[in-house]
């Protein structure tokens, strides 16, 4: 690839949380999963933070499931003739990913750089609903990550739970 890429992320944060990510943060993460998206000279992205509440309404509104969960993916779809370099939208609660850390013993930042990653798997297309994809995406993750100087997240910890949209 001769071009850097160029990653644009929009960070919207509906709580007033100081442990959230920084933009800077985000564009890190995200970039490094672009980094591996060659097609794509310039990729956007928009990351919200979110509370328990709009995290369970939309996982209820959109997957028909009436509880919160750490990272939704929208991926975007561009109708015919539209050429956007939007990949999708993630919505990411902090309740849940703060308490996920906490349980799993992990900082808040690597766990949310995890998330980070896994959402935008998710947007490029990534699944785990079967057991070959659930590996593949994992072991890309783990990839990912350890780009990113973060310990393997599925080390000590169970897999995650096919809670992501």
């Amino acid at each position: 690839m001769s071009e850097a890429i160029e990653v644009i992320v929009d960070r919207q944060a509906a709580i007033d949380e100081p442990l959230l990510p920084s933009l800077t943060q985000l564009t890190h993460w995200v970039g490094c999963v672009f980094a591996h998206h060659p097609d794509d000279q310039r990729l956007e992205v928009t990351i919200r933070f979110v509370d328990e509440l709009e995290s369970q309404t939309l996982n209820r509104d959109y997957r028909g499931k009436d509880k919160t969960t750490n990272v939704l993916s929208f991926p975007f779809e561009s109708p015919p003739g539209v050429d956007l370099p939007l990949l999708g939208d993630l919505v990411i609660c902090h309740a849940v990913v703060a308490k996920e850390a906490n349980e799993q013993n992990k900082s808040i930042e690597h766990h949310y750089a995890h998330m980070v990653v896994h959402g935008i798997l998710h947007l490029m297309g990534y699944d785990h609903i079967d057991d070959h994809e659930a590996e593949e995406m994992e072991q890309f993750e783990r990839e990912l990550l350890a780009e990113l100087s973060i310990p393997d997240p599925y080390a000590d910890s169970p897999p995650l739970n096919s809670e992501h949209a």
